[in-house]
């Protein structure tokens, strides 16, 4: 029998708290906060709390031209129409130092993005200080809650320190920005480490957290490297086994970090690039619900697919602005892939050719965007192109918002099916082999 292993932290009660359960909802352009929050009421009413988090980057608002503060005022408004008395929140998302003053104002919840410092040499000593410091993560550590133990050598702590101490170091410099302007009591952080190379292994996320402890970051969430492709708005590519052993293995490592290190309670894994990922959905159901475990999973962009699939839907000009949408990411095809390079594969050879798209009917721009795997007319490649391609929509300006306010009905009927029905239903309610059927 598993223990649960989340047990109560000194350290948590003047954190402003993270419900057990959140799910990151991006609204590149503003306009979806009620469909996407009553996605959250639907599952709340069957007795699941799921609190939103909406999501924007400073890449994403330089792109779309928007400011920090208009999510917040998005968020707000969908929150007050909808009468929503449970806690949501705005992520200052994939944030670093040079941008995290953009985001003080209207954000409380940061995603501390340290990426780019993994494998940066940490400073002179630093590294054996951090052994000194630590002579527990040398030798056998047992996790307790899991039917497994970590062997760590003093050597291979040393690498793992060598690669991560100057990552750690950056996320006490950012989570300290963030701390002097708002206090702790005002803010959630989350460190992201995911948009690397290699996946983390358990032992390098446990030595990453004793890190982030010393740094005294009070972290709530984590979001590591796992093994596969998580490729934006499309389905896990990897061994789902192997996935569910790393995800099982890292909320043990978590709960043993929690134990020894003072950190907050409720620190969860977070899933990035969780969208569309449902072949692992059940894997992700079975751990929460047997180590009695949180979870967020950050579904950004899919939403913005929901719009062309709303607007595909409502035909006529609707229909037309879709069609326009994909010739002109066609054309752009370079350049809108370029900055997305990791984290897409696309098949050029399966791209249809804007004259062609210009001759489907509403069903068959649907059908292909739509991401139902039992569609025959379904094309992942069709799908992450339009997914990086909301510049192209940014650059139409108020021409595409007014778009957004004509075919409403259509949109918000699909963002809130698409959340409710194919993300959380699955993870959080239905049992796997249901979710499956």
């Amino acid at each position: 029998m598993i223990t649960p292993v989340l047990q109560p932290s000194a350290s948590s009660s003047d954190l402003l708290p993270l419900a057990k359960y959140s799910f990151g909802v991006g609204d590149r352009f503003a306009h979806q906060a009620r469909a996407q929050l009553r996605a959250c009421m639907l599952i709340a009413d069957r007795g699941i709390e799921v609190v939103p988090v909406w999501n924007k980057s400073n890449r994403e608002h330089t792109i779309i031209g928007s400011k920090p503060g208009s999510v917040r005022a998005a968020a707000e408004s969908a929150v007050r129409q909808l009468k929503w008395t449970k806690a949501f929140h705005v992520d200052a998302d994939h944030i670093t130092l040079e941008t995290v003053d953009g985001f003080i104002v209207s954000s409380d919840y940061y995603t501390i993005d340290v990426a780019s410092s993994i494998g940066q040499a940490p400073p002179a000593g630093a590294v054996d200080r951090f052994l000194a410091r630590h002579p527990e993560l040398t030798g056998a550590i047992e996790l307790q809650s899991q039917d497994e133990r970590l062997e760590i050598s003093r050597p291979v702590t040393a690498r793992i320190a060598s690669k991560y101490l100057a990552a750690a170091g950056e996320a006490g410099r950012i989570y300290r920005r963030v701390e002097a302007a708002k206090g702790k009591s005002h803010f959630i952080a989350e460190v992201s480490m995911d948009e690397t190379d290699a996946p983390q292994t358990p032992a390098e996320l446990l030595v990453i957290l004793a890190a982030l402890a010393d740094e005294g970051v009070p972290l709530q969430a984590i979001a590591p490297k796992f093994s596969g492709r998580f490729n934006k708005g499309v389905d896990y590519v990897g061994d789902r086994a192997q996935f569910e052993t790393e995800f099982r293995s890292d909320i043990a490592v978590i709960g043993h970090a929690v134990r020894t290190y003072d950190l907050p309670a409720g620190l969860k894994l977070s899933i990035h690039s969780g969208s569309d990922k449902f072949s692992i959905y059940p894997a992700v159901r079975r751990a929460i619900r047997d180590f009695g475990a949180g979870v967020h999973v950050k579904t950004a962009g899919t939403t913005w697919l929901e719009e062309l699939i709303g607007l595909a839907e409502a035909e006529g000009d609707g229909l037309s602005l879709a069609k326009e949408i994909y010739g002109r990411a066609y054309e752009h095809f370079e350049e809108l892939c370029a900055p997305y390079a990791t984290v897409i594969d696309i098949d050029p050879g399966k791209l249809p050719k804007p004259a062609v798209v210009n001759g489907w009917t509403s069903e068959q721009y649907a059908g292909a965007l739509r991401h139902d795997q039992a569609c025959t007319g379904y094309n992942p490649s069709f799908r992450q192109l339009l997914h990086v391609g909301y510049k192209i929509a940014a650059k139409l300006g108020n021409r595409y918002l007014d778009a957004l306010e004509a075919c409403e009905e259509s949109i918000a009927r699909n963002v809130t099916a698409n959340l409710y029905e194919r993300h959380l239903k699955p993870i959080f309610l239905e049992e796997p082999e249901r979710a499956r059927a």
